[in-house]
């Protein structure tokens, strides 16, 4: 079994790998392999690839992601062996690995000594009826970047301005006497939403679903969980946040939708 890099040419096999309900991975990859910051390797035997890995690297923080392998290779041990191959190739500045696990994923991460940090809670269906969104909504400005970036780096305990590139020009602030209390990306990943406060992000909530009625958050944002059901959202999966490492310091209470499996 080799470990190679995941190259352009490899793009065609990800459709045969996905597990079954899985969106399309390319653009994805796609992202990985134009990024300086991500490590995308794929898994030979025979000369076919049977799996992929990623590893993303924000400063002394990496994250996990997409540790696939096909369904004839499965419980052979491959798993494990991918993310310990993983694991191993971290810069050693690196103090703090994550990664979000499947249910098939779970015990093999634990395993290896990872352990389950938070929740993550999945809702949909439900419906936030009509609204009229607040004066304190509003569109991006460059005057806002820094304050956007401090509160995410708040909120998630990591340096992940880099990623942030591109996505902030269709964004959104909530204001509140000149003061950046929470934005919304609606092209970064899932529409990443942090805020200060409940009602900065529940309002942000509000304007994010006229785009989709599927949330993403950790399940220690109590104000935001509590909201959704009563607006008739429908819990339909919890997922497990893993770390391997050291404890960091995070405030996933002001996480009111996460960004995506590779990034938290």
């Amino acid at each position: 079994m080799d470990f190679l890099p995941f190259t352009t040419n490899d793009i065609p096999i990800l459709l045969e790998l996905q597990p079954e309900g899985w969106d399309n991975l390319t653009p994805i990859f796609n992202y990985y392999l134009r990024s300086d910051f991500c490590y995308p390797v794929k898994i030979v035997i025979d000369d076919k690839i049977i799996g992929t890995g990623v590893s993303i690297i924000h400063d002394d923080v990496a994250w996990l992601a997409h540790i696939i392998v096909h369904k004839d290779y499965r419980n052979k041990g491959i798993g494990k062996q991918v993310t310990q191959y993983l694991v191993d190739a971290i810069p050693t500045h690196c103090k703090t690995i994550y990664l979000i696990a499947t249910d098939m994923g779970e015990p093999v991460y634990k395993k290896l000594g990872f352990i389950a940090e938070a929740d993550y809670a999945f809702l949909n269906n439900g419906n936030f009826g009509e609204f009229t969104e607040p004066e304190n909504v509003k569109p991006f400005e460059e005057k806002y970047e820094s304050e956007i970036l401090a509160i995410d780096k708040a909120a998630s305990g990591e340096n992940r301005g880099m990623h942030f590139s591109g996505h902030l020009q269709d964004s959104f602030v909530y204001v509140t006497n000149n003061k950046v209390e929470g934005s919304y990306l609606p092209a970064f990943g899932n529409g990443l939403i942090v805020a200060t406060n409940p009602t900065a992000g529940i309002e942000l909530m509000k304007l994010r679903s006229k785009r989709s009625d599927t949330f993403i958050l950790p399940n220690d944002n109590k104000a935001a969980i509590d909201c959704l059901i009563q607006h008739n959202y429908n819990l339909f999966r919890i997922a497990k946040r893993m770390r391997l490492g050291t404890e960091r310091p995070w405030q996933p209470e002001n996480i009111y939708n996460r960004v995506s499996g590779q990034i938290g």
